[in-house]
């Protein structure tokens, strides 16, 4: 059967989230005084993001909401019990740098472009339509999707079968005739294909070994210039994996 649409992940998939996380949290700190209680920037980086990863995941699992886990983030980080308010503050000013050094990875227009006239395509994020809408729209890529689908709104956060369902269900294709791209092995690799999607898990660094991704089901790709000869596009775009 034929893969007629494509289901993007956003955060380290399309959009570099992790370089933009780092830089713009580097920055806030330096301009809120903080570096001095950590021995490195290293050392303050690696704590903010266990913290992001933790509170993630209280929000995937229903024990928080979306601005829950963004004051939460703040108050454990600093080790304060600071005000809605004041926690609210603090992570907005940290925005500020963090959205300064937003940035779609390389390889994603020509991909994109590639695909225009074979795959349809939309996106399935575990955020907030909020920020993910206004962030497609920074980059430049918005107009590429028809539907934008985000667990704060739709109540149900991958890997659940329901959230992969929910953005078939809005392309009006069954799952078998749709790929899903994402970048973590487990919520978007082993969740899009026990849904029933092809799942392509992108691995860009290489860092993980064999054992640290699925056993079974997502097709592992180290670049998105792999993804058109894997979904069987018409195109002259396109590279063999690197994984062999």
């Amino acid at each position: 059967m034929s893969i007629d649409a494509v289901v993007w992940d956003i955060d380290d998939t399309i959009f570099d989230y992790t370089a933009a996380d780092r830089a713009g949290m580097r920055g806030h700190l330096a301009a809120e005084g903080l570096l001095d209680g950590y021995t490195s920037v290293e050392q303050a980086l690696a704590r903010w993001r266990e913290i992001t990863d933790a509170q993630w995941a209280r929000f995937s699992a229903g024990e928080t909401d979306w601005q829950g886990q963004r004051r939460d983030r703040v108050r454990v980080f600093l080790g304060e019990r600071l005000s809605d308010a004041d926690a609210d503050a603090w992570f907005d000013r940290y925005v500020t740098h963090y959205e300064s050094a937003w940035a779609l990875f390389p390889d994603v227009l020509p991909v994109l472009d590639s695909l225009v006239g074979s795959h349809r395509h939309a996106v399935l994020s575990n955020s907030s339509l909020l920020v993910q809408d206004r962030k497609l729209r920074v980059l430049g890529v918005h107009d590429w999707f028809e539907s934008i689908l985000c667990a704060a709104e739709l109540g149900v956060s991958k890997p659940a079968a329901a959230a992969f369902h929910a953005a078939c269900d809005a392309l009006r294709l069954p799952p078998h005739r749709v790929a899903y791209v994402g970048d973590h092995p487990e919520i978007d690799g082993r969740g899009a294909a026990e849904a029933g999607l092809l799942s392509v898990w992108i691995d860009r660094d290489g860092a993980h070994s064999a054992a640290d991704g699925p056993p079974t089901g997502p097709h592992r790709i180290a670049s998105l210039a792999e993804l058109p000869s894997l979904l069987g596009a018409d195109t002259r775009f396109g590279a063999s994996s690197t994984f062999g």
